[in-house]
């Protein structure tokens, strides 16, 4: 059993002066809901993720040994320019793992980042961009201890991810990811993600996702906030039982296939995220009128024609999950007619 304490190193055998990494890391979407955490970002529930191929954050890091070592240090670009506001939540990160990585005041960072998607739009930036900037830091340290092993590399850059935003840890390494302790899970973790230990049916793996973005802007309430939210929720302890009874159901399907279980599973998930929210206090309703229209035409289309789509993610932009490009096209253009 890991804790984080394992994460903290007890020495460097190298030196390294200055230099830089690149690393690309996908976004991801939740078939399972994480939605409440403990201290530490530690999830209140497990979750289960599909990794975006296209959607992903690309940051340059580069490095320098500096004199004054009391302070982190450190530059921010977002596509090549200065992005101030981004600042605070890097500082609080770097705060954060400062202890499992002791190397960060000796360094002033210069952190060049991208997405390959509108930012802060609920395809989980974040996530992506917390990933990508701890494999890139994971990638000094091994620099700096280069016995260090792959699994270990990986393992820490996702417990690292994590201390960003919780779900970064899903963003490091695999296609399928589980984060948070599940009795039927393998090897599954609080402190990072684990790529699904068991056989994907053929189906799932070459299910394509779609994101239609239904309204501009950035979302209503951040997912930090909506988190504390579950803190006192009335439903919360029944949503958490939830969570693990479904991710035990979800695992079966995603070996056998079941499709029309699957698409059960995933949209009563992210209708019961809306629910939640809209049972807080404060309560939000983060669906839009495009949103529900869409839904409902969606419905009605997979109704008429028998296709398998499945929506995870309902919001201001929607989420489609399907077998075929071209089905998606064609409901698109539907849409275009109606």
């Amino acid at each position: 059993m890991f804790s984080a304490n394992d994460f903290i190193p007890k020495s460097y055998s190298h030196i390294q002066e200055q230099g830089s990494f690149t690393w690309s890391a996908p976004s991801n979407i939740a078939l399972v809901k994480y939605w409440g955490k403990k201290d530490n970002q530690i999830p209140a529930n497990p979750s289960i993720s599909f990794t975006l191929n296209h959607c992903k954050t690309i940051t340059k890091l580069a490095f320098a040994k500096k004199v004054n070592t009391g302070n982190l240090s450190f530059d921010l670009l977002f596509e090549g320019k200065p992005k101030e506001d981004f600042k605070p939540k890097i500082q609080k990160f770097l705060k954060r793992i400062e202890r499992y990585l002791p190397f960060l005041k000796e360094y002033h960072f210069t952190i060049d980042t991208q997405n390959t998607f509108p930012h802060s739009s609920g395809i989980a930036s974040s996530a992506s961009g917390m990933a990508a900037l701890a494999m890139n830091l994971m990638s000094l340290e091994k620099v700096l201890q280069p016995e260090m092993t792959d699994d270990y590399f990986y393992q820490k850059a996702s417990f690292l991810a994590r201390l960003g935003s919780g779900s970064a840890c899903r963003s490091v390494k695999g296609r399928v990811v589980v984060w948070g302790n599940h009795s039927n899970t393998k090897e599954s973790s609080d402190l990072f993600g684990v790529e699904f230990p068991n056989s994907i049916h053929d189906t799932f793996k070459n299910y394509q996702d779609t994101i239609l973005l239904v309204d501009k802007g950035e979302k209503q309430v951040s997912s930090s906030v909506g988190h504390d939210l579950m803190h006192n929720h009335p439903f919360a302890e029944r949503r958490f039982a939830q969570a693990h009874e479904n991710l035990s159901r979800l695992s079966t399907i995603l070996q056998n296939g079941n499709l029309d279980e699957f698409i059960q599973i995933v949209e009563s998930e992210a209708l019961t995220l809306h629910a939640m929210m809209m049972t807080s206090m404060p309560y939000f309703i983060l669906m839009k009128p495009n949103t529900l229209e869409i839904i409902n035409a969606i419905w009605r289309f997979r109704n008429r024609q028998k296709y398998p789509f499945a929506l995870p993610l309902m919001q201001v932009q929607m989420c489609m999950f399907c077998i075929q490009k071209k089905i998606v096209k064609k409901f698109y253009n539907l849409l275009r007619t109606n």
